[in-house]
């Protein structure tokens, strides 16, 4: 397989990239929960998340079809993307479709011939926000799940450098998975046409010193999953509206605690203390 295969018509592997992120914020009185809350709102709003999107389909070198997008009321946004291996000729171009002006208006770099609608292949790129806080807890967190399923030569591990940069990524939950077959030029089917045993290998290795990672794969199912965790809480970072200089030692040793056990807790997926 280190040798490019030839295939027998169209490469119909799919290749999905479930992209979990997890930012948390030590936010006391409901003031600043609110405050809080509204930040993040504003902050990764529907057409932020969509030029984030936009960004993942160049890099993994592909193009927008179709681009579905929403703003919530009172909390989050969703965003959706239909794409494509190749081009499509402007003259199947549909130009009732929503992005036929959206995208030009959010990146200057896509051209129109880029933003055509034709429903011809099974790729997309979808996200979804969900800011979150209690009433009880003086920690408030928001999530970002983003998923990236690809058919063809294109693949979604391309944009994990990207992505995790692009968003305040505490904690990181990953799921990459082939599925399918395609056949080359004698007939003889492959489930995977490309080398992987773990999604840290297409992570930065700078990124990578600056995280907790473990993995949990399932290699004769073509399943990888890859924990991440961040080694160093510098406190100003998780404080919303706060100076920790403003703070006793004894209050900030308390809240490093407190972040850090929510931390864990997301990290391993268990009510732990």
């Amino acid at each position: 397989m280190k040798e490019k295969i030839q295939l027998y018509g169209f490469n119909n592997l799919t290749k999905t990239l479930s992209f979990n992120i997890y930012d948390i914020c030590y936010a006391k009185t409901e003031r600043e929960k609110k405050d809080y809350i509204e930040y993040i709102d504003e902050q990764y709003n529907s057409d932020r998340l969509t030029g984030i999107l936009l960004k993942v389909t160049e890099i993994i070198g592909a193009y927008a079809l179709n681009i579905s997008k929403q703003d919530y009321d009172p909390l989050g946004a969703s965003v959706t993307l239909l794409i494509s291996e190749e081009m499509v000729p402007p003259d199947q171009m549909d130009l009732s479709c929503n992005q036929c002006s959206f995208i030009r208006d959010v990146t200057r770099e896509h051209s129109l011939g880029d933003i055509v609608v034709a429903h011809l292949d099974k790729s997309h790129v979808t996200v979804h926000t969900y800011p979150e806080f209690h009433p009880n807890n003086d920690i408030s967190s928001f999530r970002v799940d983003i998923d990236v399923s690809t058919c063809g030569k294109v693949s979604p591990l391309n944009a994990l450098n990207y992505l995790i940069g692009s968003f305040d990524s505490d904690v990181i939950t990953m799921d990459y998975r082939i599925r399918g077959f395609t056949r080359d030029i004698d007939g003889r089917k492959y489930y995977k046409d490309h080398e992987i045993n773990s999604i840290q290998n297409f992570i930065d290795e700078e990124t990578l010193t600056r995280y907790d990672a473990i993995d949990v794969n399932v290699y004769q199912s073509n399943i990888f999953h890859t924990k991440m965790i961040l080694k160093e809480i510098s406190l100003a970072n998780y404080l919303f509206n706060v100076d920790p200089r403003e703070l006793t030692p004894e209050v900030r040793l308390s809240l490093r605690e407190m972040i850090n056990k929510e931390m864990l807790e997301i990290y391993h997926g268990n009510n732990i203390y």
